[in-house]
């Protein structure tokens, strides 16, 4: 019987394409809107660091999506592990998330915040940005925060 690894698991990486890009807490730890100063200051300090545009993102409580688009395609995985280090080093104590995690983070010490693994789809064409693009900007009413995408302020619609 064949068994397949997460681990092979292969990321495409093409320059001059968008990226959409979903990023989940650990344990769904709703702490994103609370602490959105802390997470933009994030973004700041991923953007001096790798060259790339946000075209698209909306954050929730728990989790996060966007499109970018970076100058170097290999610098995305890089740019998300930016951002979750950043947060998670400058986070308050009083946000971990106190539950079971893997031995491998327990032994390195690690601050449960984010999950390890992010969801990342290359955007191949236009009907896909767009489709990806709709997707983000009706997040909010799809998890029933606001009944109109204006009316949800942690989002780059309309900016």
């Amino acid at each position: 019987m064949l068994k397949l690894k997460m681990s092979n698991y292969k990321r495409i990486f093409l320059d001059g394409y968008s990226y959409y890009l979903t990023i989940v807490t650990h344990g769904r730890n709703p702490i994103l809107i609370e602490n959105i100063e802390l997470l933009r200051e994030s973004f700041r300090v991923s953007r001096k660091k790798y060259d790339y545009r946000i075209d698209a993102i909306v954050i929730l409580p728990e989790h996060f999506h966007m499109i970018i688009t970076p100058k170097k395609s290999m610098d995305y995985p890089k740019i998300v592990r930016a951002i979750k280090y950043y947060f998670s080093k400058h986070c308050n104590e009083k946000y971990y998330a106190y539950m079971e995690q893997s031995k491998s983070r327990n032994l390195r010490g690690s601050k449960p915040i984010w999950q390890k693994r992010f969801y990342e789809h290359t955007i191949r064409d236009e009907k896909d940005y767009y489709e990806k693009l709709n997707y983000i900007y009706n997040n909010p009413i799809k998890h029933e925060y606001v009944e109109n995408i204006e009316d949800w302020k942690y989002s780059s619609y309309g900016k």
